[in-house]
């Protein structure tokens, strides 16, 4: 029996029009066998929630240059978690100050991963995170 691929969505929030960097993303995940749905340019946390529940994706990836991460980033955690959707890792990437990062954790992003980040990395952190939660939400059956 195989397992179901991990299933990712890759978000541009707010009105940064620069997404190569979640295009080559989203393509080392695809190539690591991960599914990988793409959102477009200029979504609104409203939207990245609204296609994460629809698409019913383990991970949702934010990708943001623009500097408006520290509204972005945590409403679409909060989107998710009034819809009950509390069990999608959330991960980060982009321009993102150190300083940001700890308050981007504490308000529930798992990761961040700045530019020049190996994909590897990422790929790595995402099997072990989602098979975490998978583990996890096996143990409460």
């Amino acid at each position: 029996m195989s397992e179901r691929p991990i299933r990712v969505l890759i978000a541009k929030p707010g009105l940064d029009g620069h997404d190569r960097g979640a295009k080559v993303i989203a393509q080392a995940l695809r190539d690591a066998g991960m599914e990988v749905i793409y959102t477009g340019l200029r979504q609104t946390p409203e939207q990245i929630v609204e296609a994460a529940l629809q698409e019913d994706v383990q991970v949702v990836g934010l990708s943001i240059l623009s500097g408006a991460h520290m509204h972005l980033f945590p409403a679409v955690v909060e989107g998710l978690r009034a819809q009950g959707a509390d069990d999608i890792l959330v991960v980060g990437g982009g321009i993102i100050p150190d300083e940001d990062i700890p308050l981007l954790k504490e308000a529930g992003i798992a990761e961040i991963f700045g530019p020049g980040t190996p994909t590897t990395e990422i790929i790595r952190f995402i099997r072990e995170e989602v098979a975490k939660r998978t583990q996890k939400e096996e143990g409460k059956q």
